[in-house]
C-alpha cells in the first residue's frame, strides 16, 4: 500500500482548517481522509481516528480533549467537525470503574461533549481516551483481517508483522475493549501498534504523519507475508463468462426483489421493499462457482464493523434455475423463507442477551450468493445497498485468499449477536429511516422539463430512488448532475425516447440492473402544438400522437409486464392536463391526444388493479417553469397565447393566475406535491384525477 502522505498537502489543510480548529484537528482531518480514501482500510462510515488536543473553555481556561470520529462517518470525506469534541480528563476517570453497560457509556460520553448539538461519538471513543499517544488510527485493513481470520490467526500474525506489535484476542467493542487495550499497551509501550483479532489494526503517533505512517507500514508487513505464500486456486465446478451471469440477472432482479419485499399487514403499504444491486466480477464469480465455493463463503463477516450491514451469515442458492422461471421463483422462494426461519431460530437462541423491550430485526438476507451469477447485495435505499456491495466484494476477495491457504474462522454466533444488536451500531442504520418512500425506485419520464424536474426532486426528498429520463441532451444531463450532487447514488439518468418500445424496455432494464426493479412509474413526457384544426398539419399532429399515445401505451406496457413479475404492486402516475376536460381553441392535437394517454391510464387502472397497482392522473393548468427550467410547452404554446391576448410573459401568468377561482399561481411544485399524494397512499384510491389548477370549474373531472 503506497504511502500518501504529502508535506503540501498537509500544509494545505492547515491554511484551510488550522485558524478555526486548530492545526492538530486540521491534519487529523487530512490523514484521517487519507485512510478513508483506502477501501482496503476501510469501507462506508467504518474505523475511526482520534486526537487529542485543548481547548479553552468559557472561563478561559485551558482543558485537555479528545476529538474522536463520529458513530457512522465516512472518513474519505470527512470535515473537522466530523470529530466530535469531549472531555477527556473526565473520560480517563471512567477506566477506574469495574463495569459499565453500552447505555450508560454512551450517556456519560453525550454529557461530556464540547457542544450539547454535535452527533454521537464513536462506540469506541473510550479506546481512544485510555490510550496516552496523541494521534489513533483505527482500520479494519483486509490484509490484517485476512492473517487473523483463520485458526491459529495469533501466530501467522506474529509472524507475518513481528514482535514491535500488540497482539490483543477479540473483545467486543465498548467499555471491555477499551480497558483491555489499555492494559496491553501498558505492559509493551514500545510497541508500534496493536492487531485485534478478527476485528482490526491500532495505530498510534505522536503526529499524524507517525501515526499514519504506521498504519501504511503494518499493513505492508502483512501485504507481503500473504505475497509470499504459495496461493492454491479455488477449484472450479463451472466457469460462468460474466456476460451471461449479467445476463441472468436482468431477467431474476425484479422477481427476486418481489421475493424479498417483506409483507408489513399495512394494507397501505403492504410491503417493505429493498434495494438490490448485483456483484458480478471475476472474484465473485470464481468463488460461488468453485467447489469450496459454499463452505467458504457460509462464514461470519470478516470484521464486526461490517456485521450491520451484511448480517451474521449470507444467503446460498444451490444449483439455481435459471431456465424456467416458475421453477425459479419457487427455489428462490423457499430459500429466503428458509433463511428467515434459521434468523428467528438464531434470534431466538441470544435474545435473553437483550433486554425484554427488544425485539428482532427483520430477517431478510443482505447478501445472496448464486452459482452462475454471482453475488446479490440488498439495502434499504441505494446507499446502503452500495455499502453492502463494496463490503461484499472486499469479504469474498478475502475469504478467497483465506482459502487458498487455511480454513477460514470468522467470530462465534454469541459475538456476532451482540454486535449486530448493539443499539450505538445499529443508530448508524436509521438516516433516511423516516422517509415514507425510502426502497421505493421510480421511473420519472420527460425529467428534464419544469414539471419532470420537480417531481423528480420531490421524490428524492421523500426518499426514493429516481431513474431520470428524457431525451439524450444538455437539459438532461444538467438535471442529472444537479441532484446527484445533493442525492448522490439515489439518482440515475438514462437518455429515453417514449415512442420507441426498445428505447422504453432498455430503460428500464437499465433501472433493474441498478436497483433490482421499479415500484412507481411517472408518466410525464409529453408535446404540444398550436394550431387550428382547418390549418393542421397532419405530420405534426402525429408527432403529438406518437409521443403522448403510443408513448404512454409504451410505458404503461412495459410497466404493466414488470409488475406482474415483481408482484408487489405498484404507482402509476400520468401527468394529464386541464385540457382533457377543457379543450382550448388551436389547441386540439394537444387536447386529443392527452385525452387519449388519460383514457389509456383509466384502462390501466381497471387492468392492473388486480396487481396491486394503483394508476392515478394529475391535470394541471398552465406551468411556465420551474427554477432554471422553462416549460417545454409553454415554450411551444406561449408565444401564441401572448399575441392572441396581447401580452407579454408576465402578463400571460397573470391572466392565468387570475382566471382561477382561488386566484393561485400554479407551480411545477405543485404538481409534484399532487403526485406525491397518490405515491404516498394517503388514501386508497386508483383511477382519479386531481386537478391541480386553482379552481377551474369548467375542467372539473366528471
Amino acid at each position: 500500500m503506497k504511502n500518501k502522505w504529502s508535506d503540501s498537502e498537509a500544509a494545505q489543510f492547515i491554511a484551510r482548517y488550522g485558524q478555526e480548529w486548530g492545526e492538530d484537528l486540521a491534519l487529523r482531518t487530512y490523514t484521517s481522509r487519507l485512510i478513508g480514501r483506502e477501501k482496503a482500510l476501510v469501507l462506508h462510515g467504518g474505523g475511526n481516528t482520534s486526537v487529542k488536543s485543548t481547548h479553552t473553555n468559557i472561563f478561559g481556561q485551558q482543558m485537555p480533549v479528545l476529538f474522536v470520529k463520529a458513530s457512522g462517518y465516512n472518513l474519505a470525506e470527512i470535515q473537522p467537525d466530523g470529530h466530535i469534541g469531549l472531555e477527556l480528563s473526565y473520560l480517563q476517570q471512567l477506566r477506574s470503574l469495574k463495569d459499565l453497560s453500552d447505555e450508560a457509556m454512551i450517556n456519560e460520553l453525550r454529557t461530556h461533549l464540547l457542544r450539547a448539538e454535535a452527533a454521537t461519538p464513536s462506540i469506541e471513543t473510550l479506546m481512544h481516551a485510555f490510550l496516552p499517544p496523541k494521534y489513533i488510527d483505527h482500520t479494519h485493513s483486509d490484509s490484517i483481517l485476512i492473517l487473523t481470520n483463520r485458526p491459529k490467526g495469533e501466530g501467522v500474525t506474529r509472524q507475518a508483522l513481528g514482535e514491535d506489535v500488540v497482539i490483543l484476542p477479540y473483545v467486543r467493542p465498548g467499555f471491555a475493549l477499551a480497558k483491555a487495550v489499555a492494559r496491553a499497551f501498558e505492559a509493551f509501550p514500545e510497541a508500534v501498534g496493536m492487531v485485534l483479532l478478527k476485528h482490526g489494526l491500532l495505530t498510534w503517533g505522536e503526529t499524524a504523519r507517525q501515526s499514519y505512517e504506521r498504519t501504511i507500514e503494518l499493513v505492508n508487513r502483512a501485504e507481503e507475508y500473504l505475497t509470499s505464500k504459495r496461493l492454491k486456486p479455488l477449484k472450479p465446478r463451472v466457469t460462468t463468462p460474466p456476460e451471461l451471469a449479467r445476463e441472468r440477472y436482468l431477467r431474476i432482479a425484479p422477481l427476486l426483489r418481489g421475493l424479498l419485499a417483506l409483507p408489513t399487514g399495512n394494507p397501505d403499504w403492504p410491503y417493505q421493499r429493498f434495494i438490490i444491486q448485483p456483484l458480478i466480477t471475476r472474484d465473485s464469480l470464481g468463488l460461488v462457482d468453485s467447489i469450496q465455493g459454499k463452505e467458504t463463503a457460509l462464514t461470519p463477516p470478516l470484521t464486526c464493523d461490517h456485521l450491520i450491514r451484511t448480517k451474521p451469515f449470507p444467503l446460498w442458492v444451490d444449483e439455481p434455475n435459471y431456465e424456467d422461471e416458475k421453477a425459479l421463483r419457487e427455489q428462490l422462494s423457499q430459500a429466503i423463507d428458509q433463511y428467515g426461519k434459521a434468523y428467528d431460530a438464531y434470534f431466538q437462541r441470544h435474545s435473553g442477551r437483550l433486554g425484554a423491550t427488544s425485539s428482532e430485526f427483520d430477517p431478510r438476507p443482505r447478501v445472496i450468493l448464486l452459482p452462475g451469477l454471482g453475488a446479490v447485495c440488498v439495502g434499504r435505499d441505494a446507499e446502503d445497498a452500495e455499502i453492502v456491495k463494496d463490503i461484499t466484494a472486499r469479504t469474498l476477495t478475502a475469504k478467497r485468499k483465506i482459502a487458498a491457504t487455511a480454513r477460514y474462522e470468522g467470530l462465534n454466533e454469541g459475538e456476532l449477536f451482540d454486535m449486530e444488536y448493539l443499539g450505538l451500531q445499529q443508530s448508524k442504520l436509521t438516516q433516511n429511516s423516516h422517509l415514507p418512500l425510502r426502497g421505493i425506485v421510480a421511473l420519472v419520464t420527460g425529467a428534464a422539463g419544469a414539471i419532470g424536474s420537480a417531481i423528480s426532486e420531490e421524490l428524492l426528498k421523500n426518499g426514493s430512488q429516481v431513474a431520470l429520463t428524457d431525451l439524450p441532451g444538455q437539459a438532461l444531463d444538467s438535471l442529472i448532475d444537479e441532484l446527484k450532487r445533493e442525492y448522490g447514488p439515489r439518482v440515475i439518468g438514462i437518455p429515453l425516447d417514449v415512442t420507441d418500445p426498445q428505447s422504453v424496455a432498455r430503460g428500464f432494464d437499465q433501472v433493474v440492473e441498478t436497483w433490482g426493479g421499479i415500484d412507481l412509474v411517472i408518466a410525464n413526457a409529453g408535446v404540444a402544438h398550436v394550431s387550428s384544426l382547418a390549418e393542421m398539419d397532419p405530420q405534426a399532429f402525429q408527432k403529438l400522437e406518437r409521443v403522448n399515445v403510443e408513448g404512454t401505451l409504451y410505458l404503461l406496457s412495459q410497466a404493466a409486464r414488470h409488475f406482474r413479475v415483481q408482484a408487489t404492486g405498484g404507482d402509476i402516475v400520468l401527468v394529464s392536463t386541464k385540457n382533457v376536460f377543457s379543450p382550448g381553441a388551436k389547441f386540439g392535437a394537444y387536447s386529443a391526444t392527452k385525452a387519449a394517454a388519460h383514457q389509456l391510464a383509466r384502462i390501466a387502472s381497471l387492468e392492473l388493479a388486480e396487481l396491486g397497482v394503483r394508476v392515478n392522473m394529475v391535470a394541471p393548468d398552465a406551468v411556465f417553469g420551474y427554477r432554471r427550467r422553462r416549460s417545454g410547452l409553454w415554450a411551444e404554446v406561449g408565444p401564441d397565447r401572448m399575441r392572441a391576448r396581447g401580452l407579454d410573459e408576465k402578463g400571460l401568468e397573470e391572466y392565468y393566475r387570475n382566471r382561477n377561482l382561488l386566484k393561485a399561481k400554479i407551480t411545477a411544485t405543485h404538481v409534484a406535491k399532487a403526485v406525491l399524494f397518490f405515491v404516498t397512499h394517503q388514501t386508497p384510491t386508483t383511477g382519479a384525477t386531481i386537478p391541480v389548477d386553482g379552481g377551474l370549474p369548467e375542467a372539473t373531472p366528471r
